[in-house]
Order: C-alpha cells, then sequence, then structure tokens
C-alpha cells in the first residue's frame, strides 16, 4: 500500500500551519486525481474508480497525531506541574481517539448504512478497505487527572484533520484519498469543558464523516 508515500503525505501535512493556504496538487504522486466536492475541503479519486461494488468495509487502526507544538504551547500557561500534558496524557488522548473512531464508523456504517464491518484479513473484491488518520489534532482544554482541583473554560473544544485513504481490498489499489479538518462547534460563550464534553464534540466531528462516507456507498449503488 506504498506505506512510504503515505508516511511522506501525513508529515507534510502535520507542518503545515493551521492557516496554509490550498497547496495540494491537482494531481497526486500515486495517480490520484483531486475533484471538486462540497462535503470535505479535499478530495483525490482514481479515474475508472467506484465504490458500487463494495457491501462490506474493513477498517484499519487509525493513526492519531497532535498539531506541532501543541504540548508546549498547552503547558505554556500552566505554572503547576500537576495541570501540565506529559507524554502519558497525549498516549491516552490519541489511543482514546482511535478507539472512539473505530466505534463511530462501525456504528454508522453498520446500522445507517448496513455494511458489514469484516477483518482486514478478508480480501474479497466487495470490501473497501479504510486506512484512516486523525492529524493536526489540537484539544482546547484535555481533562488530565492532576492533584490541585482545575475547572477548564473553552468557547470551543478544538479541532482535528480527517486524512482518509481508501483502498480495494482484494488488490491493494488505492482508490480515493479525504482531507478535511474541523472545528468543534463554537459555543459563542466561554463553557466548561471536561472530558464528556471533550468527547462529545469529538464523536459528533467522527459521526459527520461516518455519515458522509455512507452517502458515498450508497449513492454509488443507485
Amino acid at each position: 500500500m506504498r506505506l512510504p508515500l503515505i508516511a511522506l503525505a501525513l508529515l507534510s501535512l502535520l507542518l503545515l500551519p493551521a492557516q496554509a493556504k490550498d497547496d495540494f496538487p491537482d494531481v497526486t504522486d500515486d495517480g490520484l486525481k483531486r475533484v471538486p466536492s462540497k462535503q470535505v475541503e479535499v478530495l483525490y479519486w482514481r479515474d475508472g474508480a467506484s465504490l458500487a461494488p463494495y457491501r462490506r468495509v474493513a477498517i484499519l487502526d487509525c493513526f492519531v497525531a497532535f498539531r506541532k507544538n501543541w504540548e508546549r504551547d498547552y503547558n505554556s500557561g500552566r505554572r503547576e506541574l500537576s495541570q501540565r500534558i506529559d507524554g502519558k496524557d497525549m498516549a491516552r488522548i490519541q489511543a482514546d481517539l482511535a478507539k472512539e473512531f473505530r466505534v463511530i464508523f462501525t456504528r454508522e456504517l453498520e446500522q445507517r448504512g448496513g455494511y458489514e464491518i469484516v477483518s482486514t484479513d478478508v480480501v474479497d473484491d466487495d470490501v473497501l478497505l479504510l486506512r484512516p488518520a486523525i492529524i493536526n489534532l489540537d484539544v482546547a482544554a484535555p481533562d488530565i487527572p492532576s492533584s490541585s482541583p482545575q475547572r477548564n473554560y473553552v468557547a470551543s473544544a478544538g479541532s482535528m484533520t480527517l486524512y482518509l485513504e481508501l483502498y480495494d481490498a482484494a488488490t491493494k489499489d488505492l482508490i480515493g484519498r479525504v482531507v478535511d479538518a474541523r472545528q468543534a462547534r463554537d459555543n459563542a460563550t466561554f463553557q466548561y469543558a471536561n472530558r464528556v464534553t471533550n468527547k462529545a464534540e469529538a464523536d459528533a466531528m467522527l459521526r459527520r464523516w461516518a455519515d458522509l462516507l455512507v452517502k458515498a456507498l450508497n449513492e454509488a449503488k443507485k
């Protein structure tokens, strides 16, 4: 599946500033062409490819990476060590989000779309293989264990970018790629944030992406 190209693509996106202009090429090195989309920021597709044949979906583990310098920026305004983020906290957040991606996409594909989720070992020609990543993750108020009481108030829970590649499971051909940055709901005023509210906002973004995939699969079969 051309892992070096995937790694390079993710690295380039992670190094982009949050407000970087659209520097995505019209044609990628792996032969995908950019196509217009009103639903996501960037959509690439292989000529002649279709989602029509796919009745089942396999999902690889979701890679999760924080925004560049997120840990440094978050800790810079906190004097107490107990209120600072460390590597263990970041690893927990990454693992939780990766797990939630699988839960949300599995539920939406099965319940809303009627698509069976199968193991990534299944290589039949009706299986669509997803290689997902969440990058540039920015959590405004992560809920971390602390010896001193703290309450966090934010106007928005944060943001993250979906980087999703779609493969034909039988041939291992890359047929499409999606890149879409999303901001959590803007509350207009500062509101209390904790692990529960952070999860709810992340789930809302994940559901939107999963629903777009379900709609695309359904539309291809009409």
